[in-house]
């Protein structure tokens, strides 16, 4: 089931965006994505860190052969056979789902979902009168737009979700700030803090409610035949022959057995589908945990807000009524420590955090005092986005206090031959800016479009030609965020004067160059590129 821990907003992504435009790390970030785009993410390594995978000593679409065995047979007189297959009824598994349910290209076609957990056929439960869970996704207006497309939104509006519409960065060392609003791009809003639990209800609300032909298989995958023919290699390593058509077979673990043109992995990081077909990884650990957890205010919080701290950032997200989201990344060591450490003092850490802890707030309108940004000035047409602000106080923790390890990983290849990965089977990034679901339902959009191409000239689904095309369309945009990401994080875990001044001054332009403001804001935003990316 695809999962994602509570990720941060747009906040990191806009600020590494404008620390590019400083001039620091433009060269460099092109020559990390040039060479990203040239090898696939296939040769990068980094020492003692990498989690390269395992699974894939042959080209994606073959199955390396284990020792012979007997295969266990599959229950029932027929094997049902299906158009999609989709491994993994998650969010962007469900968001797949929907999309082919909402096109008239897509709409007849025979899908099966397999995923393990009850809710997805019992029905997941929320009580609104409930503090909001910890695990939440941030969404952009792009992603926004197509859960309105699909039909998903009409759901998820019957439940706890908190727009915002102002974003505020800023670092410990009191050199810059940045803020940002809807209005610099005549929006309403800059995105949508959502539980992940009302995401999920919403998307099996419109997958349950759609015209389609459709199965949900509460059981796990357990052996997949990728070409007819030939063995098939179950996960304790047991192969045998098999012979059907031109499909793929996949079995279960109850026992079922079924046919489908087209499998999709949509199972998370740890990917069953990826190690199946032998798809090849590289990646590694980034030596940092994710806090995470649900906090109360006296009042309602509308803006995102974002501190960088020595060890990492720490974000406080708007969640509905007088609730927030706290997203705090640290060392491994210091995230047991604030897990296990009392309420009361969690709590006085966290207003510590997001106020004078570490370092001075920033001073306002550093730009017209004169100082080392007085170069902003000259020749550039500047506006200010309003003074800096100090975030509203953390009154009492409202849930539990939960930990996540971080990291980052690629697949090399996103498809081949009847099998496509999308979500996190197919890339894991650091949640510095909250950008991994919305890369994983681009991803279920971009698939279905392909699908619904496919269909519409009368070529087979699960052809690698056509599943090229969506590789091609997904994998440069995610290898570009992929790289802004984790340039930026490793350009903030070094403590360095001059780095210092730098990051200060991409702060600054981003938050007196209009135009450059509202660039980063579309971009980070999903509805536009930057012209470095392009």
């Amino acid at each position: 089931m695809e999962s994602s821990a509570s990720p941060s907003p747009s906040l990191s992504l806009s600020l590494s965006l404008s620390l590019c435009s400083a001039r620091f790390c433009i060269p460099s970030m092109n020559r990390f994505i040039a060479k990203s785009l040239a090898a696939n993410l296939g040769v990068r390594r980094v020492q003692s860190r990498c989690l390269c995978g395992a699974a894939g000593a042959g080209a994606p679409g073959s199955i390396r052969q284990p020792d012979h065995g007997q295969e266990q047979q599959c229950s029932g007189t027929s094997v049902a056979q299906y158009d999609v297959a989709i491994v993994g009824g998650g969010m962007v598994g469900m968001a797949l789902a929907c999309s082919l349910a909402s096109m008239p290209l897509t709409k007849n076609l025979n899908i099966a979902i397999i995923d393990s957990n009850p809710a997805l056929v019992n029905g997941i439960r929320i009580n609104k009168e409930d503090p909001p869970d910890p695990r939440v996704s941030t969404i952009t207006p792009a992603t926004i737009s197509m859960f309105r497309d699909i039909g998903a939104w009409q759901y998820l509006q019957q439940y706890r979700h908190a727009y915002f519409d102002k974003m505020q960065v800023w670092d410990y060392t009191g050199l810059g700030y940045t803020r940002y609003h809807a209005r610099d791009v005549d929006k309403d809003s800059l995105g949508c803090v959502v539980e992940n639990k009302v995401l999920q209800s919403s998307l099996l609300l419109c997958v349950q409610n759609a015209d389609i032909q459709k199965k949900i298989f509460p059981s796990r995958l357990v052996s997949m035949s990728l070409n007819p023919g030939s063995r098939s290699k179950r996960m304790d390593g047991i192969s045998s022959e098999i012979s059907r058509g031109d499909l793929t077979k996949l079995q279960l673990s109850d026992g079922t057995c079924l046919f489908a043109k087209l499998v999709v992995g949509a199972d998370g990081s740890k990917s069953q589908v990826r190690e199946l077909a032998g798809f090849k990884t590289t990646g590694w650990n980034y030596s940092q945990n994710a806090v995470i957890c649900t906090v109360e205010h006296a009042s309602e919080n509308q803006c995102a807000w974002q501190r960088f701290l020595p060890a990492g950032p720490i974000a406080l997200l708007p969640i509905g009524d007088n609730f927030s989201n706290i997203v705090w990344t640290m060392n491994p060591k210091e995230a047991l420590d604030r897990k296990s450490m009392t309420e009361a003092d969690f709590v006085k850490t966290v207003n510590h955090a997001l106020d004078h802890g570490f370092g001075p707030p920033p001073t306002s309108s550093l730009l017209e005092n004169g100082n080392i940004f007085s170069w902003f000035r000259a020749g550039v047409a500047t506006s200010g986005n309003g003074g800096f602000e100090i975030p509203p106080k953390v009154l009492k923790v409202a849930s539990e206090r939960m930990v996540f390890p971080l990291s980052l990983r690629h697949a090399k290849d996103y498809v081949s031959k009847h099998v496509a990965l999308i979500g996190d089977a197919a890339h894991t990034v650091h949640p510095l800016a909250g950008q991994g679901v919305n890369l994983g339902f681009g991803d279920a959009f971009a698939l279905s479009r392909v699908i619904g191409e496919a269909i519409a000239v009368g070529m087979d689904i699960g052809e690698v030609s056509l599943l090229k095309k969506y590789e091609a369309e997904r994998k440069p945009a995610n290898i570009a965020m992929m790289a802004i990401l984790d340039g930026f994080q490793k350009a903030y875990s070094v403590d360095f004067g001059p780095l210092n001044i730098l990051r200060a001054a991409g702060f600054h332009a981003a938050n007196y160059i209009s135009p450059l403001r509202r660039s980063i804001i579309s971009y980070a935003s999903g509805e536009q590129r930057l012209p470095l990316f392009t």
